[in-house]
């Protein structure tokens, strides 16, 4: 086998109650599903589970390990990552939710903007370099090892985080464009996605 039974059995508690954790990914599903509805929300945490998917791939290929040992390069990563969380802020602030000539957040915008976002933000890469090599077996296949506790990872944020941009969502589904609670729900999301980048900003690499 791949892994370990007892070892896996091990691992899914583990990172289940780390996915229940609010965090960056959480938050941005919450404003996700306020922006665009349950739909975008699922959407945005499946990009979201995609990217870390893809970060633990790297992690297994050793490509993640090389690129922690080269701070200009998570420099270019994190602040790309601030441009795209910014820009989000913006686009949800001058868009109202709700209202007969608005436009819904379409699923796979919303999808790859959950990819794009899980893919700059280079904490996600040294939380796998530091999280799952802990339950890793020297002795056996790196990489299939590091796939199958990164889709065990991903599809609990998948869950959860989805669960979240659902419940998000329903509050946007009664909204109309241009009411008072609509135009906070819009300040909140705007202020989670700006806020998601000032925390990335202000972190550092290391």
């Amino acid at each position: 086998m791949i892994v370990e039974p007892l070892v896996l059995a091990t691992f899914v508690p583990a990172s289940l109650a780390l996915n229940l954790t609010p965090g960056a990914d959480m938050m941005f599903c919450l404003a996700q599903g306020l922006r665009g509805g349950a739909r975008p929300g699922w959407a945005a945490s499946a990009g979201i589970a995609a990217g870390g998917l893809l970060h633990a791939s790297l992690a297994g290929l050793g490509l993640s390990a090389l690129l922690a040992t080269m701070p200009g390069a998570f420099e270019v990563i994190r602040w790309a990552g601030v441009a795209y969380l910014l820009w989000l802020a913006v686009r949800t602030l001058l868009s109202p939710f709700g209202g007969p000539d608005v436009a819904g957040l379409s699923a796979a915008r919303a999808f790859s903007q959950g990819f794009v976002v899980n893919l700059t933000n280079p904490k996600v890469i040294l939380f796998i370099l530091a999280f799952v090599p802990q339950f890793v077996d020297p002795t056996r296949a790196i990489l299939p090892q590091f796939l199958v506790f990164g889709a065990a990872l991903s599809l609990g944020g998948l869950i959860v985080n989805g669960l979240v941009g659902q419940f998000a969502g329903h509050l946007r589904g009664a909204l109309s464009g241009g009411t008072m609670v609509e135009k906070a729900l819009r300040y909140v999301s705007a202020t989670l996605f700006a806020g998601l980048a000032l925390r990335l900003a202000i972190s550092t690499a290391r």
